[in-house]
């Protein structure tokens, strides 16, 4: 066993500049290089995924960093096998860095005879190997119970704060809006830090994917409004909100949003949408499309997952850093 053990961080190829971010970001807060694992994450011809660690890790605190995101299948593979060869390696900890929980919206059963796919996730990631999960905004908190195993879930709202009292000189006119029901709490905790009121568009689905009718609750008359949720996938949930919330006298309409799935259609929705703004995490890698949107922007994770990496390794809090305070400091001169 070393008689100092290091974090160490190896990475699949879900979202590769997010994990050598990470490593740049902590070389700078621990003043020493942090890079990646040597290995490598291949596929047979089949498709069949392979996994060889180069680097020495016995006794070693292991971190991977892989979000399940698009292909999910093929990037929760990826992680599990890396898992595996770890424990395998007989690595000392092995902490899975999942920036996007990919399966979290099969969190219960909404119909008979459906799975809660989550906690079967949740079940393989455990079994393979992996001894703490560092998540960032779950889609339903829940999932922290499916396991058996500690979970940190970070939030992206310290992150959104920051960049809206950096990009709206005069918040007196700013509105938060929940795009749900189900995302009051996450929105509320948004316009509790920049001290905005809060309204909701409640939504009424006829099937999964589709809305059939939009509701403002709240009064958004001459707002500056800003919808906070934890996913955007097609895209077309977020544009008809935003639609909505113009018609009711909306000055302009703002979107934060922590995971940018967009999937199919998303960017040319989101391009030729009322929005002005749509800003994303890089918890899933941009797409070139996403990049080169004008009306998108993408902010990075990668310093609030580095610190947090830090504070897991020698055991310090990693619920300081839901607190502007500690957070400001990292971001300063990013944001």
């Amino acid at each position: 066993m070393p008689t100092l053990v290091e974090p160490k961080l190896i990475a699949g190829n879900a979202n590769r500049p997010l994990a050598e971010a990470i490593g740049r970001r902590m070389s700078l807060y621990r003043g020493k290089s942090v890079g990646l694992v040597d290995a490598r994450v291949e596929r047979f011809n089949d498709q069949e995924i392979f996994v060889e660690v180069y680097e020495n890790v016995r006794g070693e605190d292991m971190f991977i960093i892989q979000p399940t995101s698009n292909p999910a299948n093929d990037n929760l593979m990826e992680l599990l096998i890396m898992a595996d060869a770890l424990r395998r390696s007989s690595a000392a900890r092995i902490t899975a860095v999942i920036p996007y929980f990919g399966y979290a919206r099969q969190d219960r059963r909404t119909k008979a005879r459906t799975p809660i796919s989550a906690k079967l996730v949740a079940n393989m990631m455990v079994t393979a190997g992996i001894e703490r999960v560092l998540t960032l905004d779950l889609h339903a908190a829940q999932i922290q119970g499916f396991f058996d195993i500690p979970v940190d879930n970070l939030y992206a709202s310290p992150i959104f704060a920051l960049d809206i009292q950096n990009q709206f000189e005069d918040l007196s006119d700013v509105l938060v809006i929940s795009p749900d029901v189900g995302g009051v709490a996450r929105a509320r905790e948004l316009a509790k830090r920049i001290g905005a009121p809060l309204a909701i568009v409640d939504k009424r689905r006829e099937k999964a994917g589709e809305v059939a009718e939009m509701t403002v609750i709240g009064d958004v008359t001459g707002k500056r409004c800003i919808i906070v949720d934890d996913m955007c996938d097609t895209a077309g949930t977020l544009c008809k909100a935003a639609e909505v919330i113009m018609e009711h006298g909306a000055t302009e309409v703002h979107a934060y949003i922590s995971h940018g799935v967009m999937s199919g259609p998303a960017v040319e929705r989101i391009t030729k949408s009322v929005l002005k703004t749509l800003v994303l995490t890089d918890s899933i890698q941009p797409t070139g499309p996403v990049s080169a949107a004008p009306n998108i922007r993408v902010l990075p994770t990668a310093p609030m997952f580095a610190q947090s990496i830090l504070n897991i390794w020698n055991g310090t809090s990693v619920s300081s850093l839901f607190e502007t305070d500690t957070l400001g400091p990292i971001y300063e001169g990013i944001l």
